[in-house]
């Protein structure tokens, strides 16, 4: 396993981007982007996965970096709803449903499993690291 050196490097976050790009295809399409207010929301949501991952990761901790994920988790969730809207309304096909909706299940599971072995994880972030004084 490739250490992991910036949150670029997570692949839970390169899906979550991933995810994120499709929303944004699909919200280009004519009807879908005639309803703002869905498309807001759901380039919300989606941006909000990957967005507190990489500021989850940032905050050094891992208590942090935890509660950072369960945003993230919370913001796959209802990407998910949301493609429920999308297709409801015809505004995406069934195909392009299906990639992101497996796509976002994905990332909920990924971020569950990746919050666990954080919480039993003996290293608890650089942050609580011992300085070497010069």
């Amino acid at each position: 396993m490739s250490k992991v050196e910036r949150f670029e490097d997570l692949k839970v976050w390169q899906m979550a981007r991933e995810l994120c790009k499709d929303i944004h295809k699909f919200t280009l399409q004519d009807s879908f982007s005639r309803d703002y207010k869905l498309v807001g929301q759901i380039k919300a949501s989606s941006g909000s996965i990957m967005d507190n991952i990489a500021e989850g990761f940032e905050r050094d901790g891992n208590k942090e970096f935890i509660q950072f994920l369960s945003f993230s988790k919370g913001s796959s969730g209802e990407t998910r709803s949301q493609l429920y809207r999308a297709i409801d309304n015809g505004y995406i096909s069934q195909k392009e449903f299906d990639i992101a909706y497996a796509r976002s299940l994905e990332c909920s599971k990924m971020l569950k499993g990746f919050m666990i072995y954080l919480k039993e994880s003996k290293l608890k972030g650089n942050k609580y690291k011992k300085e070497n004084p010069l």
